[in-house]
């Protein structure tokens, strides 16, 4: 799941205003935000290496250190500890918790398979990304409307003021991660649109994600905050 995680740190930055908006969006990424970390380091490969062949159905990576269920015991405790430090709050720290927690069970309904701790371990998640990823893009996209729904009407109840375009610019954040799902779900976009091959030394996968999940942590730091409150 890309847009969907995002969606938590926003309830979590509505409900618990001590914490940091940045810090919940980071914190509700962690996993695949380590991903892309333990990829460089060689822990995690991810095929296929070309971003214009990769596609949900054909994305092939044992994440075993950053969304594996024993590591996830290790991160729960370290989430903790950072958001009690950075805080100086526990209850921060426990949201912490929720959000990694919130994480991993929105990949098992909604992601790669996961598993206890590795290939030949018992498995944690449907698999929906290679099964049936139209499925898994689906159950994320209700899942996203549901909690923005929930989100601004939560905000509405505070009093809280949003202009159209700013709404606008928020819900088109994860449209378009949900679009962008749906683009490569099953097709790549060498295939969509005739691409030949070539390697200009950046078209590799790992980047490209990069820039996307860092473009919309970007833009919803920066338009959630813009808002009036009625005095």
């Amino acid at each position: 799941m890309l847009a969907g995680h995002f969606t938590t740190a926003l309830i979590a930055k509505q409900k618990f205003q001590k914490g940091a908006l940045l810090y919940f969006l980071i914190i509700s990424q962690l996993q695949d935000l380590l991903w892309f970390t333990f990829h460089y380091l060689g822990l995690e490969p991810t095929d296929p290496s070309d971003a214009f062949d990769a596609t949900l159905h054909n994305m092939a990576v044992d994440m075993l250190y950053s969304h594996d269920l024993l590591p996830l015991l290790f991160w729960l405790a370290f989430v903790f500890s950072i958001g009690k430090l950075l805080f100086k709050s526990t209850q921060i720290g426990l949201v912490s918790m929720a959000l990694v927690s919130i994480h991993f069970v929105l990949d098992f309904l909604s992601g790669h398979m996961h598993h206890l701790f590795g290939a030949n371990t018992m498995e944690a998640g449907l698999g929906l990304y290679a099964s049936s990823p139209y499925l898994a893009i689906f159950i994320e996209a209700i899942f996203s409307i549901v909690v923005l729904w929930y989100f601004f009407r939560e905000e509405a109840k505070k009093g809280i003021i949003r202009t159209t375009k700013n709404k606008t610019a928020i819900i088109s954040v994860f449209a378009y991660g949900i679009v962008f799902m749906l683009l490569i779900a099953t097709r790549s976009f060498r295939d969509l649109f005739n691409i030949p091959e070539f390697d200009l030394g950046f078209n590799t996968n790992m980047p490209t994600l990069i820039f996307t999940y860092g473009t919309m942590l970007y833009c919803l730091n920066y338009f959630v905050p813009k808002f009036k409150t009625i005095k």
